[in-house]
């Protein structure tokens, strides 16, 4: 069954990326298409390159789109390969990058991605891994105590990261932690009570630390800024929309780098956060963060 995706700030991202008739507009992380179906909605004559790592996200896509007059090519890449889809140094007007993770994905992928279905624990974005391809379940068995503290620390921001580590490696010790929920029961188990029965899901945390490691996604988001950067034409934007601390701060330190060197201006000084009535509609808003850097020479 396919789900809904709402797609997050829509209207703000729409309107800081400022895209007139013509433009040429890379949507790096086309997911449910939401954002790229609202460019071709509201901007005459518009060209959309979209890109996603995910296969099933562009097929569905190529479906929605089938009856949208729309000039939009579909690429399967990762958006740090993004000048390898055919486009010039200094020729977009537009780029957008929504580093959340679609509802589809979420609910529907089989790979783990969330702790609230038990799937296989693969967390990675490429379809039927090889067995080269790092996944989730190599991550929890084969690292060290001190590996998995680190990236759960530092990738999670989870204070109980060293609890949850050697939960882990004691538990993997009796048998191979294999589904989604082998690893929930392990972190309820690691961390104490009161943070068991918490606002957020114990499980958070470490699941977001450990599909970062395992998809490499902060190194792509500083490699994708950089390359965005230089594939802009003066006076275009680039929109980043980012749904927890560690990406936010990469973004703003790279944006704040470009206005240092005279080379962009901020279109916000800070940045955009849902609206009491998107938060309602669609919770997973509640964390997500707008940038949009103009580049001005």
């Amino acid at each position: 069954m396919e789900t809904v995706h709402i797609s997050v700030l829509l209207k703000e991202s729409i309107e800081g990326l400022n895209l007139k008739a013509g433009s040429l507009v890379l949507d790096g992380t086309f997911g449910g298409g939401g954002h790229s179906m609202a460019i071709c909605e509201r901007v005459k004559d518009v060209k959309i390159i979209a890109l996603d790592q995910d296969a099933d996200a562009l097929s569905r896509g190529r479906e929605k789109f089938k009856s949208i007059d729309c000039d939009i090519s579909f690429n399967h890449k990762n958006f740090r390969d993004m000048d390898k889809v055919g486009v010039k140094e200094e020729s977009l007007d537009g780029i957008l990058l929504d580093l959340g993770l679609s509802s589809d994905q979420l609910e529907n992928s089989l790979r783990g991605f969330s702790f609230q279905k038990n799937e296989p624990l693969l967390m990675t974005m490429k379809e039927n891994p090889s067995k080269e391809v790092l996944t989730a379940e190599d991550v929890v068995n084969t690292w060290s105590e001190a590996n998995l503290a680190d990236i759960i620390y530092g990738y999670g921001e989870e204070r109980y990261a060293r609890r949850i580590a050697k939960g882990i490696v004691d538990s993997r010790q009796q048998k191979e932690i294999k589904t989604t929920f082998d690893l929930v029961e392990i972190i309820k188990a690691s961390v104490p009570g009161s943070y068991r029965n918490g606002r957020i899901h114990p499980a958070t945390k470490t699941f977001q630390a450990i599909r970062i490691a395992v998809n490499d996604e902060l190194n792509t988001l500083e490699l994708g800024l950089r390359k965005g950067f230089d594939l802009l034409k003066k006076d275009g934007r680039f929109a980043v929309i980012t749904f927890h601390s560690l990406e936010d701060r990469i973004v703003k330190k790279f944006f704040r780098g470009v206005v240092d060197l005279g080379e962009g201006r901020l279109v916000y000084k800070k940045p955009l956060t849902a609206t009491p009535e998107e938060l309602k509609e669609n919770p997973r808003a509640r964390s997500a963060k707008l940038r949009v850097l103009e580049k001005i020479i």
